[in-house]
């Protein structure tokens, strides 16, 4: 079982957006009913984020009403959190500096009400102004020694910065997009870097935004809110499509299905990629718990397997980017 902050996880944990950021708010009792799901399928490493909905629903306004009923569960969960985020109508901008780290930490601890301790901590993007040692200072002095805080991971960054970043703090996690869409991580450098320093990778959108759980057939059957991306442009959209089915094919030939190959798959990667770092902890968001249950499925992926799925993948260039020119990357 892989090991975060000290403590046992699944092999895959759980992203919690889909639960606040959506056009339609999610029901609280389906929320804590996903939630609970999660857990009964081990899967206890639970990311969340400031910014994920508006101030009043968010990760950690869901998080202290779930923790207040089910106080319970508090012990059972490694969560982790990003924030660092200029929230307003206009921006969403990192903020890494003294005050606006106070501010993001600060108001993420107000918000749950003392149910919960944040294991870990994460900037959703570094922010290019300031330093890093600036903004690290402020976390490990303030809230890491003090007990507030358990430890600082990255997301959503280049091997630059996780070489810089190990210089300057302890490291518990990079989280970066990986699935089998999404793969420049495995030859940017940064699965190397963790690989390197031995730092566990949490892997986010492993179905790559639903491309690869088998639910999209046609434009249509995607959220409005994506349809804008680069990957569901005309064009690239039906390009993109042609792996999903290969993937889905191939998904039930072995008697599972599309996300549970495709979640899987990332967790292979750690035992298969020559320098992958060893600890890949995927992280599916769900909102149902039918989903949660096929999501959390462990699926053993052979070497035959792993090398027929490199056979299609190298083959296959998604079309588009990872996200629109305006959300900056590998930050």
């Amino acid at each position: 079982m892989p090991i975060l902050m000290g403590k046992e996880v699944g092999p895959i944990g759980f992203g919690m957006m889909g639960l606040t950021w959506g056009a339609e708010p999610i029901p609280e009792e389906r929320a804590f009913a996903t939630l609970k799901a999660a857990l009964a399928n081990g899967m206890n490493f639970w990311n969340g984020g400031e910014f994920y909905g508006p101030p009043e629903n968010n990760s950690l306004v869901l998080l202290e009403r779930y923790f207040a009923k089910y106080p319970e569960d508090a012990d059972k969960v490694v969560l982790s959190i990003k924030g660092g985020v200029e929230i307003s109508v206009h921006s969403h901008e990192p903020d890494g500096s003294p005050e606006g780290t106070r501010r993001s930490i600060d108001n993420c601890l107000r918000q749950l009400k003392g149910r919960k301790k944040i294991d870990i901590f994460e900037f959703g993007r570094r922010d290019p102004r300031v330093p890093m040692s600036v903004t690290f200072g402020v976390i490990e002095n303030e809230y890491v020694k003090t007990g507030k805080i358990g430890g600082i991971s990255l997301s959503e960054v280049r091997a630059e910065t996780i070489h810089e970043a190990v210089k300057i703090t302890k490291i518990v996690g990079v989280e970066v997009e990986l699935s089998l869409f999404s793969r420049e991580i495995l030859e940017n450098g940064v699965a190397d870097a963790c690989a390197q320093y031995d730092i566990p990778l949490i892997a986010y959108s492993p179905m790559g935004r639903g491309f690869l759980a088998g639910q999209y057939k046609t434009i249509e059957d995607v959220k409005p809110a994506l349809r804008s991306w680069p990957w569901f442009q005309p064009g690239n959209f039906e390009a993109n499509l042609q792996l999903a089915t290969q993937v889905e094919e191939l998904a039930k030939k072995k008697g599972v299905t599309p996300a549970q190959l495709a979640i899987n798959w990332t967790i292979r990667v750690s035992t298969w990629r020559k320098g992958a770092p060893k600890t890949i902890i995927p992280i599916p968001g769900s909102t149902t718990v039918a989903r949660v249950n096929e999501n959390g499925a462990k699926v053993e992926i052979s070497d035959e397997e792993m090398a027929y799925i490199d056979e299609i993948i190298t083959k296959f260039k998604p079309k588009g980017t990872r996200y629109p020119e305006n959300i900056p990357v590998n930050t």
